[in-house]
């Protein structure tokens, strides 16, 4: 199962984990964990390579696991662009996890 927490300062997300596979279908033709990938490798790239900021990222391929974190001080601005990158992220996994219960989880962490 692949599993990604959000991570929360109060309604601020900070950033996630994502890790493990879906399973739902033989490596290379799992659709579900494709799904997950993409929107994590978006977000990422939306952050960092588009608004030019600087959020930690650590990937382990071997672990299956990527995760982001958020800079402490973005302006107003960012900060917005990113909250609702990031909540865009969490509805589309969620709902995502409705139609794949099984291989996909969604959680919030302080």
């Amino acid at each position: 199962m692949t599993t990604v927490t959000f991570y929360m300062e109060g309604d601020r997300i900070t950033g996630f984990d994502a890790k493990g596979h879906s399973r739902s279908a033989a490596a290379g033709e799992d659709l579900v964990c494709a799904a997950v990938t993409s929107t994590v490798r978006l977000v990422e790239c939306v952050i960092n390579d588009v608004m030019g900021l600087c959020a930690a990222v650590k990937v382990n391929e071997r672990n299956a696991a990527i995760s982001l974190r958020l800079p402490g001080s973005l302006g107003p601005t960012a900060e917005d662009t990113c909250q609702n990158l990031l909540t865009g992220m969490m509805v589309y996994l969620s709902e995502l996890h409705g139609e794949y219960p099984g291989n996909v989880e969604v959680m919030e962490a302080e």
